[in-house]
């Protein structure tokens, strides 16, 4: 199935006053590496992809996460995003995330 990986080193504003990660931005993480994830193979970017279709971008129909340790300032972080199935007007993304 189509896969992409990427890494990413945490800065600082991602962050709590702690230094870990501020949960919501696994998302803003999770939503790039999905654009990512077809600009690889079609060779377009997200609004060169909007134009060609007249606007039409992708629906989130449903997102969850499981955290299981926190990631802090510094840390590089590798994000694995893969389409694990296909419908006929859907698809499923997994992302995940490793130190």
């Amino acid at each position: 199935m189509l896969t992409n990986r990427r890494t990413l080193r945490i800065e600082w504003g991602q962050c709590d006053p702690a230094g870990i990660v501020f949960y919501p931005r696994y998302f803003e993480w999770f939503d790039a590496s999905t654009i990512l994830l077809f600009e690889k193979p079609t060779g377009l970017t997200k609004i060169k992809m909007l134009e060609k279709y007249n606007g039409a971008g992708l629906a989130l129909l449903e997102a969850r996460a499981v955290f299981k340790i926190a990631s802090q300032y510094g840390e590089d972080l590798s994000v694995e995003t893969r389409v694990t199935e296909f419908r006929r007007s859907s698809f499923f993304v997994h992302h995940k995330v490793a130190k």
